[in-house]
């Protein structure tokens, strides 16, 4: 029986990257010890630092992008836009695991230790908040990745991953129940809740958590637990902080950007040079706009041959993980589904008057007026479509919402993702499994 050895072992040697000689003293209990509040920073920046790009890689299964076979690096993305997780070539790209778990051996080592040797002050307040915070999101977003989609009736049996909170380099690697791990994240929220000194992280260094990145995080992990009413109150509270929305008929600065007045996280490497390099807008997402009267068209796509590359990616100035409009979105879906139209219609208008030409809101105005709930809903569901095109959220709202059927065409050959297919929970990887037959 394999242990989590190997990915510990991993994760203490790339403690090199912190670039302080001390930190590669090995302490006799075979751990690696700093010990003051600039220390710690620098292991939760390197933490930061390497959360890994899967959120691109989603975008890969889903109805966002195609696959363009005549890049280079066709070989190693076209399974993972075929679906194919298991048998998968060498040459495919594997979904991140180890890196999960580098992250999060950093995250315990700030938690565990950095808890009892740094001393007290704001600073460590901040560090261990972030800390916790950021354990939430890696978990959040690997039972995400690797399990069924919430369901309070099923949650508590159904497979999640597991979880380890101590830095124990004879820790067995099992996994734990969907619910055990949605009780971790809101274990670790709550912590992060009651440390957090910073309301929002200034331009630059908004990578790191703050208290309106922290309600952004539990806004939307009660919206995928359909927890409507925690899902107003988190996103109300974070707009509260910071409600900013980016005026496309002024800036032509896409709203993602890590500048943007709408950013509140900008982590994520959402969609990354390497995925924008081998995709292409696919049909059905680009006839979801009015190219004459959305703004967004213009920022997020750009014309190649008949074709149109996504724009809104591929560098580091893209980064994102939480931003306004979002707030915004959950605000009105959970108003929806407590009952409340006309309320969650306002809302979303609040966005939509800021991405559409004035005569484009108007009619967006007429055409929102008249909807039913249902109607409205789906409205949400394919302006989340549009809003967040490439940004890693796409994959886990058809996920959540309809599960709906995907063509893909690779190589020529039609390859179908079916409607409700068990292959929209993407298996552990094959090197995981390898190396642990308890997974």
């Amino acid at each position: 029986m394999r242990k989590i050895t190997t990915f510990i072992a991993l994760a203490v040697i790339s403690f090199t990257s912190i670039g302080c000689d001390r930190f590669l003293d090995i302490q006799p209990e075979g751990k690696v010890i700093p010990t003051t509040v600039d220390d710690y920073r620098k292991v939760l920046t390197s933490a930061y630092s390497k959360y890994p790009s899967h959120r691109a890689l989603t975008a890969l299964r889903t109805d966002e992008v195609n696959i363009d076979e005549n890049t280079s690096d066709f070989i190693s993305y076209r399974e993972i836009a075929m679906w194919k997780d298991s048998n998968t070539d060498q040459a495919t790209t594997e979904f991140p695991w180890v890196s999960f778990y580098s992250v999060v051996f950093y995250l315990n080592q700030i938690i565990n230790e950095g808890s009892k040797t740094m001393a007290e002050s704001p600073e460590k307040q901040q560090i261990l908040a972030e800390a916790y915070a950021l354990r939430a999101y890696t978990y959040f977003d690997m039972v995400n990745l690797y399990a069924k989609p919430y369901n309070s009736a099923t949650a508590s049996t159904d497979r999640g991953i597991p979880i380890t909170l101590d830095i124990d380099l004879e820790q067995v690697l099992k996994p734990s129940t969907v619910q055990e791990v949605y009780s971790q994240v809101h274990a670790d929220m709550a912590k992060a809740e009651g440390l957090m000194v910073e309301q929002k992280q200034a331009t630059g260094i908004n990578y790191r958590f703050s208290k309106a990145a922290l309600l952004a995080l539990e806004a939307r992990t009660a919206l995928y637990e359909g927890e409507w009413n925690k899902a107003l109150s988190y996103s109300e509270q974070a707009l509260a902080i910071k409600s900013d929305i980016s005026n496309l008929n002024t800036v032509n600065t896409a709203p993602n950007h890590y500048a943007s007045p709408e950013s509140i996280l900008a982590l994520d490497n959402a969609f990354n040079s390497s995925v924008q390099n081998l995709s292409f807008a696919s049909a059905e997402l680009l006839s979801k706009y009015n190219s004459t009267t959305d703004k967004r068209f213009g920022l997020y796509f750009e014309k190649s041959g008949n074709k149109y590359k996504v724009i809104k990616g591929g560098s580091s100035d893209f980064r994102v993980s939480f931003r306004t409009s979002e707030l915004y979105f959950i605000k009105s879906e959970a108003l929806v589904k407590l009952n409340k139209p006309d309320e969650a219609k306002q809302e979303l208008l609040k966005v939509l008057k800021n991405r559409y030409t004035p005569d484009g809101y108007v009619s967006v105005q007429n055409q929102v007026a008249p909807m039913n709930t249902a109607e409205f809903m789906n409205f949400i569901l394919d302006e989340r479509f549009r809003e967040f095109a490439a940004e890693g959220q796409r994959w886990f709202d058809l996920r959540r919402a309809n599960q709906k059927k995907i063509t893909h065409t690779v190589n020529g050959q039609e390859y179908i993702l079916q409607q409700n297919d068990v292959r929209y929970t993407i298996e552990y990887p094959m090197s995981a499994k390898k190396n642990n037959p308890n997974l």
